[in-house]
């Protein structure tokens, strides 16, 4: 199930003024105010990080503030190990093949593609197959925040070519204009940043290649480490997405058909942080809002298909879920 480091929803946090503490709370002035749950891996769901990101972006007025605001808030070492190599790397263009190589180890809900042609390169954001609406701000930060590394890291006078975003502006376009100082553009064929190829190899101010070579190593061998695992949970929410338009199936049958018993399913999935329930719900809310957004079914016909035998019980559920009901999500995000 796509997950992202807890030290995004830190520094999401801090853009609010809020805190998260080492467990799953975040505060306000000492109280607890949202809670959002991270593995002893230090990855929490998506769907945790994003429930965050959308009761902050209910408090403010203004995306393109925000999106601002989160760009001056967040640091490399928010990145752990991989923002330490991004920032000692010699030069721009190895700070950006390292971010795209790497960037899976930090989150898999997203990942960079870099690449160099003609008289441009490009840092394109490659989106999940079922993109989550809160993806859209979330490319916008990540896009300003690296913007924001490459003229505070390399040189305040670097200028981009252009940065552009799949998605429909929610703000003031200009806004995002001065933010990156850049031409801006929405409802375009991709979401990344184009940088001039000249600049690419402008050294960063903390190089360290020795460094540098030391913990790409390390993420290296994390990267090895990645590969040869299968998350169990990502293998679930895999299976359970593909049988929810006969119903939601119960934990023996789909133990079964992953070769296991009920009993070692529920043990497994517990080592990562999980239960079945955790990704029974996020399988359907995923589901549900890539149809709420992209197909005409009816509310009805989407409660069937992601495992609902009623459509007041899947309205219920979604709006527990999500915080609005069907009808409003899918009209506020077509209009978007």
């Amino acid at each position: 199930m796509p997950s992202v480091t807890a030290s995004f929803i830190r520094a999401t946090a801090r853009v609010a003024g809020l805190a998260m503490t080492e467990g799953d709370a975040i505060l306000s002035d000492g109280a607890v105010v949202h809670r959002v749950r991270a593995a002893d891996s230090g990855l929490a769901p998506n769907m945790e990080y994003f429930a965050l990101v959308d009761w902050i972006r209910a408090t403010q007025d203004d995306e393109a503030e925000l999106v601002a605001a989160y760009a001056a808030t967040i640091e490399p070492e928010d990145l752990g190990v991989l923002g330490l190599a991004v920032k000692t790397a010699p030069t721009l263009r190895t700070s950006l093949e390292l971010l795209a190589r790497y960037f899976r180890l930090v989150t898999d809900g997203a990942a960079f593609r870099f690449d160099e042609r003609g008289e441009l390169a490009f840092l394109t954001v490659e989106e999940p197959n079922t993109p989550h609406p809160t993806q859209q701000f979330r490319n916008e930060c990540a896009l300003a925040a690296i913007a924001r590394y490459i003229r505070y890291h390399i040189s305040a006078d670097i200028r981009f070519d252009s940065v552009s975003f799949r998605h429909n502006c929610r703000s003031t376009p200009g806004a995002y204009n001065a933010l990156f100082d850049c031409d801006v553009r929405f409802a375009a064929d991709r979401c990344g940043i184009s940088i001039p190829q000249a600049i690419l190899d402008a050294a960063n101010r903390s190089s360290d290649p020795a460094v540098c070579a030391y913990l790409t190593q390390h993420l290296e061998q994390e990267l090895g480490k990645l590969r040869s695992e299968s998350p169990l949970g990502v293998e679930l929410f895999g299976l359970l997405a593909e049988a929810l338009d006969d119903g939601a199936p119960q934990a023996n049958q789909i133990a079964a058909q992953m070769g296991m018993s009920e009993r070692t399913l529920y043990r497994r999935l517990a080592t990562e942080g999980l239960t079945y329930r955790d990704v029974l719900r996020q399988a359907q809310t995923t589901l549900a809002q890539k149809l709420l957004i992209d197909s005409d079914f009816s509310i009805a016909e989407i409660a069937f298909l992601t495992g609902f035998s009623e459509q007041s019980t899947f309205s219920r559920a979604f709006k527990r879920w999500v915080g609005q009901a069907p009808a409003q999500f899918r009209q506020q995000r077509t209009a978007s």
